[in-house]
């Protein structure tokens, strides 16, 4: 992959899963052209961790704000206050991870909806993208989004719908989709509608250490994969690998502004 340059626009390495090997790690990426990380936050309790890995690669990694929905609970006011009060410093690029989980619990759906929609107000304010997570709540995601200015812009996060519901995302605003480690599974069903999607509306991504790409899977992901998903990419739309790097990178940092 020589000369060529990615962003991984959503990828978790402050995770404990890289304690043993962290900067190994970070190093193969940047070995790998990928020099660019988007570190969207999850809660209080792993902001610390994301913080200070920040502070030591601060030319490589670009931080987001953001109450995630499984992180909704019962101190949710707690954490959506500490979350208005880092966006109002204004050092972050998105406010993210953000959204609607009802795939492991429905206990707080209700708390997520009301977290999500003041952080798409908060991102409203800021002028910033949003990086959404959704999981088994397209439904209440419409709703939300239906009530909301159709001026938002951001990314759906491991997408991996339809070309339709492509579509109805792009209604909500200037959305892009997060693309990782999906795409080459097999017999992937994003792989089919990413033959329709335009390569100027898909972002690289890994979510390490989760949703490793085939050969690894099973493993545990890390971002110098970004290049595997790419030539997936490449080889669906039947491109050179060089033009998925050029054009995602472009939108990502137009998008995140990095």
């Amino acid at each position: 992959m020589e000369n060529l340059r990615f962003i991984d626009t959503h990828t978790h390495p402050y995770d404990e899963a890289f304690d043993a090997d962290r900067d190994v790690m970070l190093q193969r990426a940047i070995s790998e052209g990928v020099t660019k990380w988007i570190f969207p936050s999850i809660d209080i309790d792993s902001y610390e961790r994301l913080s200070s890995l920040h502070s030591q690669y601060p030319s490589n990694s670009f931080v987001a704000m953001g109450l995630h929905p499984t992180s909704v609970g019962p101190t949710w006011k707690e954490e959506l206050a500490f979350v208005e009060k880092q966006l109002s410093q204004n050092k972050y690029i998105a406010v993210g991870e953000v959204g609607i989980d009802a795939y492991w619990s429905r206990e707080y759906l209700k708390e997520q909806i009301e977290v999500f929609s003041a952080q798409i107000d908060l991102a409203l304010k800021y002028d910033l993208p949003l990086i959404i997570h959704q999981r088994n709540a397209l439904p209440e995601m419409w709703d939300l989004l239906n009530s909301k200015p159709h001026t938002l812009k951001g990314v759906f996060h491991a997408f991996g719908g339809s070309y339709q519901t492509y579509k109805i995302i792009k209604k909500y605003g200037d959305f892009k989709l997060g693309i990782g480690g999906v795409v080459t599974f097999k017999n992937a069903a994003v792989a089919q509608s990413i033959e329709n999607i335009p390569l100027s509306d898909i972002l690289l991504e890994t979510d390490a250490p989760w949703l490793t790409p085939s050969p690894h899977r099973g493993e545990r992901n890390e971002i110098s994969y970004i290049p595997i998903i790419a030539a997936k990419i490449a080889q669906i739309k039947n491109i050179d690998i060089e033009e998925v790097a050029q054009i995602t990178t472009h939108s990502a940092e137009a998008l995140f502004k990095i």
